[in-house]
């Protein structure tokens, strides 16, 4: 993330620069907006995604009116250093027509809802709930939760023997919310298992 923006090329007439805001999580592109040096120093402060308004030549923090923020999560630079890649969580639809995105698309990915299941259950983690069965699951120590992996794999091993895949669907996700749990009760992330995936990956030779 940048935060000196003594590097940032500026339009030279307007002063702004335009800036693509994405979800953090899903990696769809939610809108583009304009900042200029005060609106990203207060997007930094904020940790609000806040823009210049060209209409009402002001600061505009996306969502005054609405509630709708969008809360910062990281700023880059393109190559040219004259355009923002803003990554961000809506904490509801970004478009003011009420779609998730500007451009009227769904904001989904189901390859990106592990990282949001991910972070509900660090939010359980850090703080629980009474009645959560993630906090539980966090309550009841590393032995059970590592028993509850165990027990989930032998059951999705058992269904991967019968005829009903629906039924190995059903067991694999539980093993893998299981795992989350347990990578999170032991400080550790998805990032680190998929980056050693990737490492396996680059070392292993070609047949």
């Amino acid at each position: 993330m940048k935060t000196n923006i003594s590097h940032i090329k500026f339009d030279a007439i307007t002063g702004l620069i335009p800036a693509i805001v994405q979800d953090h999580l899903t990696g769809k592109v939610l809108m583009l907006g304009y900042m200029n040096g005060e609106a990203i120093k207060h997007t930094l402060d904020s940790k609000k995604v806040t823009f210049y308004s060209r209409s009402k030549e002001r600061l505009w923090t996306k969502g005054e009116t609405s509630g709708n923020f969008l809360e910062f999560v990281s700023m880059a630079t393109d190559c040219d250093e004259d355009t923002l890649l803003i990554k961000a969580n809506p904490t509801g639809p970004t478009c003011h027509e009420g779609y998730d995105t500007c451009f009227q698309e769904e904001n989904k990915s189901s390859a990106h809802f592990i990282s949001e299941l991910e972070q509900i259950i660090i939010e359980r983690k850090n703080n629980p709930v009474q009645g959560s069965y993630t906090t539980s699951l966090f309550n009841s120590g590393i032995q059970k939760i590592a028993q509850k992996v165990g027990e989930e794999a032998v059951e999705t091993i058992l269904e991967a023997q019968s005829n009903d895949d629906q039924a190995l669907v059903y067991e694999a996700s539980d093993m893998i919310y299981h795992l989350l749990v347990l990578l999170q009760a032991k400080g550790l992330s998805w990032n680190d298992v998929t980056a050693q995936l990737v490492k396996k990956h680059l070392k292993k030779k070609p047949d």
